[in-house]
């Protein structure tokens, strides 16, 4: 079975693939690292981010050991970054064959992103689009890098807010709800609660196909 999960920043769109893949036992693979894989070598390398022709041959040469989970990645600059290179057309296509080869495996896989059900998988079995309001998921995200001030809090969501535009207006590949994707907002959810909706969505996708 492969499942596509889209949507927003910080609205625990991640927690829920690799939660839901543990529970499924299936491989997940978070495509936003590969992103933040490669701005990491951008900036790392002193490249110039505007550069799209760099930026999609440094994606090309990406592996799976690079785009494995580290502090190094996660910081707001690499996210800002890879938020930008992956406005590339020829940087998303460069990744398309690595994220359509990990969905591939037998047996089927979770991946998360923002063009999963659209581009990537169009053909994924089930859909999901994880949001929550912008005020949550600044609290979430500031909570993450310790912060907690109501300055903080609204400094995180306008970066939140910005990025959320940045993604939504890419003219290739835009952040988007799939036409068949089943939408969760996560606002008043816990974790908890978000698995059991995704679960009982997918039981009832498996049970109407056998």
């Amino acid at each position: 079975m492969k499942i596509a999960i889209d949507g927003t920043a910080a609205s625990g769109k991640g927690t829920l693939a690799r939660r839901l893949a543990a529970e499924l036992g299936l491989p997940y693979l978070d495509t936003g690292l590969i992103y933040r894989s490669l701005a990491f070598r951008l900036i790392e390398d002193g490249g110039d981010l505007s550069d799209e022709a760099a930026a999609a041959g440094a994606a090309r040469a990406l592996s799976a050991e690079d785009c494995s989970d580290r502090p190094a990645l996660r910081t707001e600059a690499v996210g800002r970054a890879a938020s930008s290179v992956s406005a590339f057309p020829q940087v998303r296509e460069a990744l398309l064959a690595f994220q359509r080869d990990f969905a591939a495996r037998p047996g089927g896989a979770v991946l998360d992103g923002r063009d999963i059900g659209t581009v990537v998988l169009p053909d994924a079995d089930v859909k999901f689009f994880v949001t929550a309001s912008l005020r949550e998921r600044a609290r979430r995200r500031a909570g993450d890098l310790g912060l907690s001030g109501d300055k903080d809090i609204a400094a995180v969501g306008e970066e939140l807010r910005a990025r959320d535009e940045r993604d939504m207006a890419r003219t290739h590949a835009p952040m988007k709800a799939a036409d068949d994707a089943y939408v969760i907002d996560t606002t008043r959810l816990s974790p908890a609660e978000v698995l059991r909706t995704a679960c009982e969505i997918v039981d009832g996708v498996s049970g109407a196909n056998n």
